[in-house]
């Protein structure tokens, strides 16, 4: 019987050669690497150990924690027959996702790529053509399908970017994402506001989750709460605006380079199910603000029928017992809030 890649002898002596350089990566550079539950080559994305990616045949392996990682895109670009521009705030559920897709679809195995940057920055990509630039790699890929906020994805269906309809199929919600223990004691959003808490927040400009992060701070202390957060302490320094958020608040909460940060609940609960020296504080739902994530058809998409495959699959059962699993709600549409995500 074949080697699954886990038990591979061969994979293990990869992993422990990554893990020997993160070590000293990390002790070189003089960041706090995390607690025992948590190995240092975890500290750094990628945090899936490849199964983010459905490719059949890697070839060459070769990803260098902190110095060669392509963390957000996943899959084989040669001849993909399904291509997904999915907001990152849900990087983690994709691996599961894609494989239960292609465990109903088998035609589609090992032929799916996609990408999980922040939704504003997928749509620059789109308006570039499908174009990106990471480091010294340039690549044009164009997406059958696009998810990101409800609102965001109405938005573009109505400027042509997209083809309706709007497919909405979960929600989420806020909470406030510290380190293990709390060593700053942070109890609500109230707190941000300490000239001392260095917080690590989305960028407005890019990240979506900004605007309803802003409207849980007017709830819990009114304007000047959201001043103080994103105007005041980003003046002064100690609010470091990310640039994806989805990676960068967890990591600079290990490094010890911030003391908290607000994300979607579900990306706290997937840091903290992987081991990782994290864990959140719970927003009153007075104070909180829902999510719907929803998607829809790119115009001019390269695998239309493959494209509408997938948003069918997304609002199943099947894909909805994989988004419960790190805290997500699902979809009503008579009872669920109309405040929207990314």
């Amino acid at each position: 019987m074949a080697l699954t890649r886990a038990h591979n002898p061969l994979h293990r002596a990869r992993r422990f050669l990554r893990l020997t350089l993160a070590v000293s990566l990390c002790c070189a550079a003089g960041i706090a690497c995390a607690s025992p539950a948590s190995t240092a080559s975890d500290v750094f994305p990628p945090w899936q150990h490849g199964e983010n990616n459905d490719a059949l045949d890697r070839g060459l392996e070769f990803t260098v924690p902190q110095v060669d990682v392509l963390a957000d895109f996943h899959g084989n670009l040669s001849s993909p027959k399904l291509v997904l521009f999915v907001g990152g705030n849900y990087f983690f559920a994709m691996a599961p996702l894609v494989a239960q897709f292609e465990k109903e679809n088998p035609e589609y195995r090992g032929r799916i790529f996609w990408e999980t940057i922040p939704p504003g920055l997928l749509v620059k990509q789109m308006k570039a053509g499908g174009t990106i630039t990471v480091g010294n790699m340039t690549w044009t890929v164009k997406p059958d399908a696009y998810f990101a906020g409800l609102a965001k994805v109405k938005d573009l269906i109505a400027d042509g970017t997209l083809t309706g309809p709007a497919v909405p199929y979960v929600t989420n919600q806020l909470t406030i994402m510290v380190r293990r223990d709390n060593p700053q004691h942070v109890m609500s959003l109230k707190d941000l506001a300490r000239p001392e808490l260095r917080l690590a927040m989305p960028n407005p400009e890019f990240e979506g989750v900004s605007r309803q992060i802003k409207a849980s701070l007017v709830k819990a202390g009114g304007d000047a709460l959201a001043k103080a957060v994103y105007e005041d302490k980003v003046q002064a320094g100690s609010t470091e605006l990310t640039q994806i958020h989805h990676r960068q608040t967890a990591l600079f909460l290990m490094q010890d380079r911030a003391d908290a940060g607000v994300v979607w609940k579900s990306e706290a609960l997937f840091q903290e199910e992987i081991g990782h020296p994290l864990t959140h504080v719970d927003i009153p739902d007075a104070e909180n603000t829902t999510a719907i994530y929803a998607g829809a058809l790119v115009s001019g998409a390269p695998h239309p029928q493959a494209a509408r495959k997938w948003l069918a699959f997304i609002h199943s059962a099947a894909a909805f017992q994989i988004f419960q699993r790190y805290g997500f709600g699902k979809y009503e549409p008579a009872s669920t809030s109309t405040s929207t995500s990314q």
